[in-house]
């Protein structure tokens, strides 16, 4: 349960101490620089730097923290760095953070002098199971997620288990929801294990598993042309949540948050357009409801939510698409949905009652 082979490259577990020196030695790299956030420059460079022992100084290169810092004003403000610190094409970026971190570091990279080579070290149980794996880099204009970017697969991805004791619980939960939805959409049987898993203290067996399963479905379809869309389940309606409460919301929805909203209201379309038994669908809408609670917005942001969903990258023809679940374990991709079915999901969303804890 050491490395995972991906496309082109490797992804460690719990190998920074040697396998980073070790990458960066063999790169004969002219240079290098670190990416963060505020936190994680805080939290987390200090066990990388003990881990860089080998090696040349550093330039850092730090960001704010949260989704608003996935612009075009801070990529801009990345590439004037790489520009001022004299960053040749024989360089590299090292990606520390969360997935903010690891989507606008990538971006930047790979179009910065035509492309300089990555690595992502990620610090969020989010980003370890989702954004660093699978070349997928981007920035988000006016709340729309990841609208601009490109297919660019990093060099090396280091997961380290230790990062996750730096991270409250609700951002814990946030990285759960994408390992929940990899059960659900090619792992039934993954999905009753994390199910009766001890959800407070995942295990690294739980999250190599999850990796596994998205690295599975990136090595098939690298640039989301079939299967690859499978993994964009709840995240049709969740995105449009997410930008939704970030412009609306004191304390927005973390990403998690919004996909499994996201997920209930597609698990209920599951059902009336893809197969989806109820008995499974009702297994679904109650555990998630009964872990995640629930989002509390009215009709009003009904056309809100329309309007965004109708701006998805996914969609098809000015058709809103979405990957929609036949069988827990099984997904089903290009499900072209119409504005009435999915306000219905919605509409059922907020009917819901769950016993608040």
């Amino acid at each position: 349960m050491n490395k995972i082979d991906s496309i082109n490259y490797p992804i460690y577990f719990n190998n920074l101490t040697t396998g980073l020196d070790e990458f960066i030695t063999a790169g004969k790299y002219s240079r290098f620089f670190i990416l963060t956030d505020e936190h994680t420059g805080v939290h987390c460079l200090p066990y990388l730097q003990e881990r860089l022992k080998n090696n040349p100084e550093f330039d850092l290169i730090e960001i704010s923290a949260g989704e608003e810092s996935k612009s075009i004003d801070f990529c801009v403000g990345i590439w004037k760095m790489l520009i001022d610190y004299d960053a040749d094409r024989n360089s590299l970026l090292i990606n520390l953070g969360g997935g903010v971190v690891t989507d606008i570091g990538g971006f930047a990279a790979s179009t910065y002098k035509r492309g300089i080579d990555f690595i992502h070290v990620p610090t969020t149980l989010l980003s370890q199971v989702d954004a660093s794996v699978g070349g997928k880099t981007g920035i988000d204009i006016d709340n729309l997620k990841n609208i601009i970017g490109t297919f660019t697969q990093p060099k090396a991805v280091f997961i380290e288990h230790a990062f996750l004791n730096t991270l409250p619980a609700r951002q814990i939960k946030s990285g759960l929801a994408e390992m929940l939805k990899h059960g659900l959409i090619a792992d039934a049987d993954y999905w009753e294990r994390l199910k009766n898993s001890d959800l407070e203290n995942l295990s690294a067996e739980l999250i190599y598993d999850s990796v596994l399963i998205k690295n599975k479905v990136v090595i098939a379809d690298p640039t989301e042309r079939g299967l690859r869309k499978i993994l964009n389940f709840g995240h049709t309606i969740g995105h449009a949540l997410e930008s939704y409460s970030l412009d609306n919301d004191k304390d927005p929805l973390t990403h998690g948050e919004a996909i499994v909203a996201g997920m209930i209201c597609e698990t209920y379309l599951s059902h009336q357009k893809a197969g989806l038994p109820y008995e499974q669908m009702q297994d679904i809408i109650d555990f998630l409801l009964g872990y995640y609670g629930k989002y509390e917005f009215t009709e009003d942001c009904y056309p809100v939510l329309s309007n965004i969903m109708k701006k998805d990258k996914k969609n098809q023809g000015g058709k809103i698409n979405c990957s929609l679940l036949s069988a827990i374990g099984e997904c089903r991709i290009d499900n072209i949905c119409t504005d009435d079915e999915l306000c219905d999901s919605l509409k059922y969303y907020a009917s819901l009652e769950y016993a608040r804890a």
